[in-house]
């Protein structure tokens, strides 16, 4: 992660399972501009009960009568399409990054070199999972849907107390509403969190659109997560609130376009414009002819452009002077 806004390109599980839909992703990650792009790594055995029920909008998206369990099922992948997925990704030159949902899954991605680890909303409570992240050491995203303060600082307290360094930990603002709704965003909260706990802060997106993670960089954020998908007609249960990858590429261009205005917080004029500060600005010239002798006064001088004389500021000590030589109307003032 560098200084400038780390970009993830969400895929999570819109690979539907399909080791071929995964790579097509890393395709389109790969070509908007994106730093990583971030699938989700569990057995779901490990995760849901059996009769664990589906989230509203996981029922929207899914018209069948499949529980969370089932559903989840066929959008694992084993370790085999991660190696394949590690592996082409390196080849595109982006960075591969897994969400782990369980113990086990900590233990693969660990195995298959992962330096960065992203914990879900949903585990900010799993103390088990928290513990044995954070006693690896790494560099860690920490995405806080649903989550309180206190339940932020809880988290915090372990993943420091097992070994992470807090300056190694970003905490991503998130509403995990799938998609979210503008009055629901509070994206102001992302600068509590900053200010509170004296973290590197980000942002993780579920609304329409891209305007969003672009105010966010505009307010400070360090990391921006994204889900994105070839087609939002696809069936599961994250396209429809996921970018289209021209939508993605859209949103990267915006972003990097921000980083740029922001700049680096010193007021000073630009190189671009010092050519138009004398075209623009004013200097003190003759209002009217003023002969050799006669004094300056609110009559027979006035300002206008260009700046290549005496500047207005000087005003008031040039009124009474005496002129030192003939002015015509218009011709710069000297003294």
């Amino acid at each position: 992660m560098s200084k400038k806004v780390f970009i993830i390109a969400e895929a999570g599980v819109n690979h539907n399972g399909s080791l071929v839909i995964a790579t097509r992703l890393v395709d389109a990650a790969e070509k908007s501009g994106v730093d990583a792009i971030k699938f989700q790594t569990f057995r779901v055995e490990n995760i849901a009960t059996i009769n664990s029920p589906k989230a509203a909008y996981q029922k929207k998206t899914s018209r069948d009568m499949q529980s969370q369990f089932e559903m989840l099922k066929k959008l694992q992948l084993n370790i085999n399409a991660h190696r394949k997925l590690i592996d082409y990704c390196k080849k595109k030159k982006i960075m591969f990054l897994s969400s782990a949902f369980d113990l086990e899954s900590i233990d693969l991605l660990r195995h298959l070199g992962q330096q960065l680890f992203k914990i879900p909303s949903g585990e900010i409570t799993n103390l088990p999972l928290l513990r044995k992240i954070g006693g690896l050491k790494k560099k860690i995203i920490l995405s806080t849907g649903m989550a309180t303060l206190d339940e932020i600082k809880n988290t915090l307290a372990v993943l420091i107390k097992a070994g992470t360094k807090k300056e190694d930990i970003t905490v991503l603002h998130c509403n995990t509403e799938y998609p979210t709704s503008m009055e629901d965003v509070n994206l102001r909260a992302m600068l509590s969190m900053r200010d509170i706990f004296k973290v590197n802060v980000g942002y993780s997106d579920h609304t329409l659109g891209i305007e969003v993670p672009i105010a966010a960089v505009a307010l400070g954020a360090s990391v921006i997560e994204k889900h994105f998908t070839l087609k939002r007609n696809m069936k599961g249960p994250d396209h429809k609130a996921s970018l289209e990858p021209k939508e993605l590429k859209q949103m990267v261009n915006s972003i990097r376009n921000i980083e740029k205005a922001l700049g680096n917080r010193i007021k000073r004029p630009s190189k671009s414009e010092i050519k138009n500060r004398d075209i623009v600005r004013k200097s003190i010239v003759a209002a009217k002819s003023i002969k050799k002798g006669e004094r300056f006064d609110e009559i027979n001088i006035t300002v206008k452009r260009p700046a290549r004389g005496i500047s207005p500021m000087k005003w008031d000590e040039v009124i009474g002077l005496r002129a030192r030589k003939d002015f015509k109307e218009d011709e710069l003032i000297k003294i």
